[in-house]
């Protein structure tokens, strides 16, 4: 089933749109309350003629329940139907750092109609594909056992420990030259993991096949433990790309952290950091120097400490430009032309502390109808707006506020900001 942003599920009418059994909207709603603390994946209300339903809010991805019921959340873009609202969806998910979704090709959604989930899974098979064809990497991996004969080193504790009594036997510590190592242990619990989640035929053979060449490496006793024993040298290189995907199947919740185990499977992405993520992107591409979510300044300090710590989604040029980008429409609020105030309010803040900061902007997602807008509003000279004079910063005067739009269809987006009239100032 798929869903657009602030779409509901529905487990009251199976004749309507977006019904699913009563089971599988019970196991949504706990997963739902378990995580409204930290984060409103979506949101329990009512609808006239449904009663409770469950809302897609800004959280888009996957999430599929025990019963094998999968959801697919998309963001909601204007005049884009489903498949390419994933498109876009996918070339968001390009953008993030340290993540496996670089290799993704966009080029694939065309030719199928795969959901998400399916998709994700043959694009771990085809690096995973690349990665056998130059060869699996063997170690020498430590070992203990209990052995008719000595072998290596003799483990005295272990030894006095087993076979007081079997004087026959030696506990002995060795290191064998074995495939069976934490990396290729990932790589099969991941391929015995996606076996029993895969729907598809093609997905499902691909699998036995790869499992085949993994015949002889055990699985993993210890996940999280063998992520911790993987080792990231320049011999391992080839294994990066698969083991980002491993960990995004296994550790499902790396992205967005969730609580309970009331659904199957949860990926989920914040698309107000997915926005961030793809329009820093892009002004890096520009050629500017671009820093998301900086943590240079705080609000305010209290006992030589900085309190209320301000990020910034994107800092350019060491705060010349200050941007904040608003997964989110205009709202009909037509005397401040739909921007929110509170948006305003903290760009001031931002504005006041980066004494080098020339121009502020907002950035939303274009929707088709929207044009820039330009303010002149921050005429206070003596809180914003500094030049470094010698070892004293004065005032320059009025900074500008300009909202800037984004079409996200775009395979290379126009976003123009720049300081005009003012030469970039770099903060000592």
């Amino acid at each position: 089933m798929i869903l657009k942003e602030f779409e509901f599920l529905q487990c009251k009418d199976e004749t309507k749109q977006h019904f699913i059994k009563e089971d599988a909207f019970s196991a949504i709603e706990k997963f739902v309350l378990d995580n409204e603390a930290t984060a409103q994946y979506l949101k329990i209300t009512t609808k006239k003629g449904f009663g409770k339903v469950l809302q897609a809010q800004n959280y888009v991805g996957i999430i599929q329940t025990k019963d094998g019921t999968t959801i697919e959340i998309l963001p909601k873009i204007q005049n884009l139907d489903e498949d390419a609202s994933k498109e876009v969806l996918i070339k968001m998910l390009k953008t993030l750092k340290d993540s496996p979704f670089k290799s993704l090709n966009t080029a694939h959604l065309k030719s199928t109609k795969m959901p998400l989930f399916e998709i994700f899974i043959s694009m771990f098979l085809e690096e995973l594909s690349r990665l056998i064809k130059k060869g699996i990497k063997s170690d020498y991996v430590p070992k203990e056992e209990n052995l008719n004969f000595l072998k290596g080193k003799l483990s005295i504790s272990e030894q006095i420990k087993h076979n007081t009594i079997h004087k026959e036997r030696f506990f002995v510590a060795y290191e064998e030259f074995s495939s069976d190592r934490a990396e290729n242990r990932l790589i099969k619990t991941t391929l015995a993991y996606l076996y029993k989640k895969s729907r598809t035929n093609a997905n499902q053979q691909r699998i036995r096949e790869f499992l085949f060449v993994f015949d002889e490496i055990s699985l993993c006793k210890d996940v999280q433990a063998d992520f911790l024993h993987v080792k990231p040298n320049r011999q391992m290189k080839d294994y990066e790309q698969v083991l980002l995907w491993c960990k995004t199947f296994l550790l499902e919740n790396a992205f967005s952290p969730y609580k309970g185990k009331d659904v199957a499977f949860a990926l989920l992405f914040d698309m107000n950091l997915l926005f961030e993520s793809y329009v820093g992107h892009h002004l890096k591409k520009q050629g500017l120097h671009v820093k998301l979510q900086d943590k240079l300044h705080h609000l305010c300090h209290w006992e030589n400490q900085g309190k209320f710590q301000l990020r910034p989604d994107i800092v350019i040029d060491n705060g010349a430009i200050i941007a904040d980008t608003k997964w989110k429409l205009l709202s009909e609020d037509k005397a401040h032309q739909g921007i929110s105030q509170a948006d305003v309010y903290q760009l001031y803040a931002y504005g006041t502390k980066y004494k080098s900061c020339q121009k502020l902007f907002l950035i939303y997602p274009f929707n088709g109808l929207e044009k820039s807008i330009s303010y002149h509003c921050f005429n206070d000279a003596n809180a914003m707006g500094y030049i470094k004079e010698g070892n004293t910063w004065e005032a320059k005067g009025t900074l500008c506020l300009d909202v800037v739009f984004v079409d996200v269809t775009q395979d290379k987006p126009d976003i123009k900001l720049s300081c005009s009239s003012v030469k970039t100032i770099a903060q000592d």
